[in-house]
This record gives structure tokens, sequence and C-alpha cells, in this order.
């Protein structure tokens, strides 16, 4: 095959696994980061076995771990808490796959698949090729060190990639982070609906709010990642040991890294691209916004879904960048 074809077929291969895989990381994390400050206090002495604020059409209790994105008053799970009865609040990784596939099931948990699909394959595999392009043809006639070739390349790649597809990642994080409802459900038709509802009220540029602190995350993130990566890359080789799974460990252990560094504007990306589909919760930008967490939450909760993002990370890097090398590895093997 071709060497450009089955770079292709490489890196649309490790985008597609990717998204597979590891969406459910991605909606536990944006649920985390996206839930109250402090559970709502309603009532002291609740009726006696009933919930507080029941789903009138499905007759049950219906959880919301996403008030900040659009919340209802119909949507509300309360837990009797040391004699008071307070709306339900997740409490770390684990409680919140827990909480996620009670409340929508097993399909909870790969809500926004589709749309990862549509939105990780096609960017994840240009941003790959830019990256391959930008690392051996363009830029090393231009840096006359080879050592910041790598980083200057991640760099350029996802500042492109990042900013062509901004529109795309806001409708995937409302779609993760929006409240299940009868009234306004929880599919990709109700957010595109409110998509447009956005552009005609404050115009196409909207669609790219949240740019700022997605870039303040995916561009050091990128550039970390690919410098780390082919340093750890070489060292591996230096050994005498190549392969894919020599590039799955290169990918994990970078991404890892990388991911612990970038976190913060993480948070801050998902509460702005979900902020701006919740009428009446405001609309800050990054800076009051990021002293606004700091003030009302505490450093931590820069922090928050950390867990996920890292569990996610670790192994889609390394299984997109395994699939890189070895899928085009094995297809560019002349036939005999």
């Amino acid at each position: 095959m071709d060497p450009f074809q089955a770079k292709v077929v490489a890196a649309a291969t490790g985008s597609t696994l990717t998204a597979l895989t590891m969406t459910p990381f991605d909606v536990v994390k944006t649920r985390l980061q996206t839930q109250p400050v402090q559970p709502q206090v309603l009532f002291a002495r609740p009726p006696l076995n009933t919930c507080c604020q029941p789903n009138i059409t499905a007759g049950a209790c219906v959880r919301n771990m996403s008030s900040l994105a659009r919340p209802l008053t119909t949507e509300v799970v309360c837990v009797w808490d040391h004699g008071i009865f307070k709306t339900e609040r997740v409490n770390g990784f684990l409680d919140a796959v827990r909480h996620v596939w009670r409340a929508e099931g097993a399909r909870g948990l790969w809500k926004g698949a589709g749309t990862s699909l549509v939105i990780g394959v096609p960017s994840s595999t240009c941003y790959i090729l830019t990256y391959d392009h930008l690392l051996n043809v363009v830029l090393p006639p231009l840096l006359p060190f080879e050592s910041v070739i790598p980083l200057t390349a991640g760099i350029l790649a996802r500042s492109v990639i990042t900013s062509i597809a901004s529109p795309l990642e806001l409708v995937r994080t409302n779609l993760q982070s929006t409240p299940l409802s009868s009234n306004n459900p929880h599919t990709l038709r109700s957010v595109l609906t409110s998509v447009r509802a956005l552009v005609r009220q404050r115009g196409v540029f909207s669609l790219w709010r949240g740019l700022g602190p997605t870039l303040w995350r995916d561009v050091p993130f990128s550039g970390i990642y690919w410098a780390s990566y082919e340093t750890w890359k070489k060292a591996f080789a230096r050994q005498g040991r190549e392969g894919a799974w020599v590039a799955f460990i290169s990918g994990a252990v970078s991404g890892t890294s990388a991911a612990l560094i970038t976190s913060p504007f993480d948070v801050l990306k998902t509460r702005r691209q979900s902020l701006i589909m919740s009428p009446g919760l405001g609309h800050s930008s990054t800076i009051p916004l990021l002293t606004s967490i700091v003030q009302t939450e505490g450093v931590s909760a820069l922090f928050a879904g950390l867990m996920p993002r890292v569990a996610k990370i670790a192994p889609a890097c390394g299984i997109m960048i395994a699939c890189f090398e070895g899928v085009g590895s094995f297809l560019r093997r002349p036939s005999n």
C-alpha cells in the first residue's frame, strides 16, 4: 500500500478504537466537572418513602449529575443525609460510574459515542497526519535543533485542528453533560436544536466559546506529549527495542504526564462549554471563571475528573499511536 494511504488507514483505525473504548471515561469526566458545588438542602422532614421532586411523566426520580448544563427542577434525586434531605452528589470516579449506570443504564456510559466517532475520527486522523508531515517534512529544514521539532510540530498541529473542530467539541460536551429528561431528551437532536438557538441569539462565533481554554489545554498537552513520546521512543530504540508495544508504552506514559499538567485547563474548557448552553447561569470568560472556581470550590476543583481523564488518556494515547505505528508498518510491507 502507498505510504500515505497506509498512514491514513492506520490513523483512522486508531481513532475509531480510541473513540469506542474511551467514551465512558469521557462521560464520567464531564459529569464530575459539571455537577453542583454543594448538594442543595431541600427540606429537613420529607414525606415518608417519597422522592423529593419526582419525574411526573416517568413516575420516578431521575438523576441529574450535571446541573450546570440546563438544570431542571423535575430532575433531582434526593438522599437522606444526617437527618436532612439533600440532592444527591457524586464523589469520585467509581461513584460516578455507578450513578450513571443506575440512572441511564449502560447506554448512558456511551452517551456521545456516535458524536465522538463523527468528531474524533476525522479530527484525530487529520491531527496525527498533520503532526507526521510537520515532523518529517516541513520543520526539519527550518529548525536547527532536532530536539524541539516534535514539540513544535505537536503545538502547530493541535492548534490548527482544535480551532477547526471546536464547534463540534461544543456539541459533544453538551451531549454528555445535559441531563436526561422526557421534555428535553438527552439526544443529539436536542443538543443540535439548542445549538441552532444559540447561533440565532448570539451569532455563529458563539460556537467557538471555550476555544481559549481548549487551546490552553490541548496545545501544551500536544507539545509535551510528542516531545516526551519521541524521547521515550528513541530511548527504547537505543536498547534495540521497537514495534507497536514500544509505541503503546511510550504513548501511555507521555499522555499521562501531559494530562496531569493540563488538567485545570480541561476543567475550565468543560465548564465554559456547558455554561454557554445554560440560560441564566452566566457565561464568564476564562480568567473570571478560574478565579470563581478557586474562590468558591478550592484549587482541588481544578482537578475534578482527573482520574477518569488519566484513565482515558493513558490507554487512548497508547492505542492511537500503537495503531498508527503498528498498522501503518504492516500495511507498508511489500507484498510477496
